[in-house]
């Protein structure tokens, strides 16, 4: 039986595509999760950014690992119906949490979320992964932009830093550079979203998004989730989100007094 919210053809999408939009899964926390925004907005954490770059206008701020220090995204964590969403899309019967992220691209924000897989930038690797992407705002040119299909591509595309577009890491060969997937005629999959809906994706799925060129605010919230097969793994270089002394070695699960349980069927 899955989750109300959910059905078998959502399950099918997401193993299929890699993404699918899931209608009102955070719609009784979104003015929690706006809270927890102005929070975090008010008081940014050690990996905040205002995303500066030259040439473009705007705020792009984003954020992640707050969840444990803002207490309106950890509860609105354990109260909504997430943790058995995503249960039933990865196909498994746990699932941990990774980490938390907040983007919010002011009104006439220009820079766009350049396209990336988040797996790369990750030390966990595992079929059984997933994000959810928020908006606490509803959007339309503003949404966040999928890539069908890309989570089953067989390189992984290397990983860039967001304003220098440097390469994250020296490439050994193991991964593709960066494509365009409006110029190469790629399926790209977008959705209009109202506040508290939210597009699931793989850790491997290409995305990004459009500056926001509105005259509202583009606030989002998201998730990432992982399942029974996730594993630490090591990467040529830095990761993101860091952990720096995390102890864990190669083929371990994550360790659970860092990333807890959020369900266990």
């Amino acid at each position: 039986m899955v989750h109300p919210l959910i059905t078998q053809d959502h399950i099918d999408q997401y193993q299929r595509d890699g993404v699918v939009l899931i209608r009102g899964l955070f719609a009784n926390q979104v003015e929690q999760l706006r809270a927890g925004v102005a929070v975090n907005m008010e008081d940014p954490g050690p990996y905040a950014s205002n995303n500066d770059k030259a040439g473009e206008s705007g705020r792009f701020f984003d954020d992640y690992c707050n969840w444990t220090r803002i207490s309106e995204f950890k509860d609105a964590i354990e109260t909504s119906p997430v943790a058995e969403v995503a249960a039933d899309l990865m196909g498994s019967k746990s699932v941990q949490m990774f980490h938390d992220h907040v983007l919010v691209k002011e009104p006439g924000t220009s820079m766009a979320t350049p396209w990336h897989q988040d797996g790369p930038y990750y030390f966990v690797e595992g079929q059984q992964t997933i994000s959810f992407w928020s908006p606490l705002d509803e959007v339309t040119n503003a949404a966040l932009r999928c890539v069908a299909g890309s989570h089953r591509w067989e390189k992984e595309v290397l990983p860039t830093r967001w304003v220098s577009e440097q390469d994250f890491f020296a490439d050994d060969g193991q991964y593709m550079p960066v494509p365009d997937p409006d110029a190469e005629d790629m399926t790209v999959l977008e959705y209009p979203m109202q506040p508290g809906d939210a597009v699931a994706f793989n850790f491997k799925t290409l995305h990004g998004a459009r500056g926001n060129t509105s005259t509202s605010r583009r606030r989002a919230f998201s998730l990432r989730l992982v399942g029974d097969d996730a594993r630490y793994v090591e990467r040529p270089g830095p990761t993101s989100p860091p952990y720096p002394g995390h102890e864990m070695v190669p083929g371990q699960r994550l360790r659970q007094d860092w990333f807890p349980m959020l369900l266990q069927r």
